[in-house]
This record gives structure tokens, sequence and C-alpha cells, in this order.
């Protein structure tokens, strides 16, 4: 266990601002919305304060006031937070974050969750300061072995874990590898498939989240096709173009997130982490391993049935959105079910005094 922290060179930083300056720029979207993509308008305003007004070290300095370190595992530098409660009895809680996101999304809910939990919070597998496979196999199920090896290797024999997006699937197989020593799992949301044998009676919010998935898979999965299939040759076009890499970004940000409420700055402070990592290629090759088994869990029925205690919160512009019916079969010991009132993908980013609360009062049934 080695102790990070994270200290740019002022040079990275100058060539960031001088190529956003010299971007060439396309002519501007034949529409008046976002359903060609990241406007035109919006990332140029954006990109111009990301050049001219942007302060990076703001970041550095927030996330600088947590405890960090780095540690190899199977072969692999992953870097986290460790923040311990003051608690005596606090509960051990990794929490997984996924794409495009990063452990910032989590750094406004550490205050809230610290007095209860004992806080492991790493960045995946070529994400952040994690270093980068050079081969392949880094999939879900080996992220969750790494994750059983690094709270063991922290002194956890009991602990929790948390996760969206990709760390819903992480946390998914952590606990069907690792049951032994989870005290519980929370999910934003739960993966699980829709159940054909509820189609004859379906509620308003199931055929809500059918549309929901038939609209994703016309319009919204181009992103995924594309890091699934050819990680290496977008690579080229983000590794190289901050602007590409800001509109390939903070489109998602737009789409998956319940009214678009980020500041210009939370907004950057993401991309920046990714463009300063270099992390662009190396995050979208998470696709390539493990997207399609991740599908097939949301859209197909699957037997692999997850036996810990499960507390799952579903916000309304999230997607999926399983029902509790669906969940059920995947999850049979759930012990807490929300379905919010507002929020979406980002949910620790958005609303972070409403996933902090989620996730107290699962573990509070569990602990």
């Amino acid at each position: 266990m080695k102790p990070f922290r994270v200290e740019v060179p002022e040079a990275d930083l100058e060539d960031l601002r001088a190529r956003v300056r010299r971007a060439r720029w396309p002519e501007a979207e034949p529409v008046a919305d976002w359903s060609q993509g990241t406007p035109l308008g919006y990332l140029r305003s954006l990109c111009d304060y990301w050049a001219s007004g942007y302060d990076w070290r703001s970041v550095e300095a927030r996330i600088n006031r947590f405890p960090q370190y780095r540690t190899e595992i199977d072969g692999l530098g992953i870097h986290f937070l460790h923040v311990r409660s003051p608690r005596p009895d606090a509960l051990p809680l990794i929490l997984t974050h996924g794409w495009p996101g990063s452990v910032l999304e989590f750094l406004k809910v550490i205050p809230l969750l610290s007095a209860e939990f004992h806080l492991v919070i790493p960045s995946l597998p070529g994400y952040g300061f994690s270093d980068k496979p050079s081969s392949p196999g880094w999939g879900i199920e080996r992220i969750a072995s790494a994750w059983a090896e690094l709270m063991a290797r922290l002194g956890y024999s009991r602990y929790g874990a948390q996760g969206g997006d990709w760390g819903t699937s992480i946390t998914t197989s952590l606990a069907q590898q690792d049951a032994a020593h989870l005290a519980g799992i929370h999910l934003n949301p739960p993966i699980a498939a829709p159940d054909p044998s509820t189609f004859p009676d379906l509620t308003a919010a199931e055929r809500a989240a059918l549309s929901a998935l038939e609209h994703a898979a016309r319009w919204e999965d181009g992103y995924s096709e594309l890091q699934s299939t050819r990680p290496q040759t977008l690579g080229y076009a983000l590794l190289d173009s901050p602007v590409g890499l800001c509109g390939w970004l903070v489109e998602k940000f737009h789409a998956w997130s319940d009214g678009f409420p980020f500041t210009r700055d939370e907004l950057l402070d993401d991309v920046t982490l990714y463009w300063l990592t270099g992390t662009a290629a190396s995050a979208a090759r998470l696709y390539w391993e493990s997207i399609r088994k991740v599908q097939r869990w949301f859209s197909e029925s699957t037997d692999d049935t997850v036996d810990v205690p499960t507390g799952c919160s579903i916000f309304p512009k999230e997607m999926p959105r399983p029902s509790r019916r669906w969940a059920e079969r995947r999850y049979p010991d759930i012990r807490h079910w929300n379905e919010l009132g507002r929020g979406g993908h980002f949910a620790a980013y958005e609303q972070p005094e409403l996933f902090a609360e989620e996730v107290r009062t699962f573990f509070r049934l569990v602990r």
C-alpha cells in the first residue's frame, strides 16, 4: 500500500489549453436539440471556459483531502481512496463507479457516509489513476475478484458493496464470488431482465421500462457499439482531441441524467480526469470485455442468482429500470427497494443526499 497524491504537471495543463484553443470545429448541427449529439454552441462555450477559466488545481485539492493509495493486485496497479470512519464499529463499504464516471462522482457523498462507513473507493482498471491492462481478460469478474482481494488486504473480513453502471455488474459479481464476507450489496439499479411471464399483466412502470429499453437499443447504444467493438480505433481520436473527448463524455451526462443538473466545473472535472490520465481508450476496453454479458443480464432471462442481502434504488431517469418482481428472480433476498422521485444515472453526483440516505437505509438493515 503506497500513499498517493494527484499532482499533474503544469505542462500537461498548458498543453490541454493549447489543444482546446487550436480545435478544428465542425459546422453546427441541423437540428435544434441534442438528438444528433452534443450541440456545437454548447460545446464551444464549455470549451472556451475550459481553455480560459477552468481550474483543475481545485479538483486536485478536493481529492487530495482524502487518503489515497495504490497497490498491485493480480499484476495491476490499483488506485483507491480509503476514508476511515471515526466510528469504531463502522461497516467497511466499497463503492464502484462506472463509465463515463470516475471516483470524482463520490466526493460529495464521502462526508455524508463516512460517519457510518469505512469507505474504499477504487478507480476501475484502465480508469483514472489505476493502471491500464496490457492484455485481455480484465472484465467484470476479474475486477470483482480484485475488489475482494483489496478488501481482504485492508483487513476487512465483513463488508458491504455498492455500485452503479459498471459498478452494478461488478458488485453483483463480487456478491457471487465473495458472499461469505459480504453483509450485503446496494445497487442503482439492479441488473435484471424483464420477466416474460409478467407480460400479460404489465404495470405502467414496467411498460415504460420496456419502452425505454427499445428506445435505447435504437437511439442510445451507438457509443456502446463502438467501444465494445473498436475501442482502439476510437481511442486515437479521443486521446488526441480534448474537444472530441469532451463532446463524447458530456453527451452522456446530458442523456442519462435527470435534467442535466451539472455545473460546467462538474462536467469538466470528469472530462479533464480522463484527458490527463489518457484513459479514453483503456476505459472503453471494458465494453469490449464485458458489455455483451451485461446486456444479456438486463435484456434476457438469467438463472445466476445473487443470494446475499440486496438493496435497490431506482432513480427515475436511470436505464434500465427493472421492476421489483423482475429483480427478485435474480436477487431473491431484496431487503430494501425504493423508486425515487428524482435523479438519474449519476446518482451520487446528481443527488448526493438522496443517494447517501438510500445507502444508509439499506445497510442499517444488514449491519
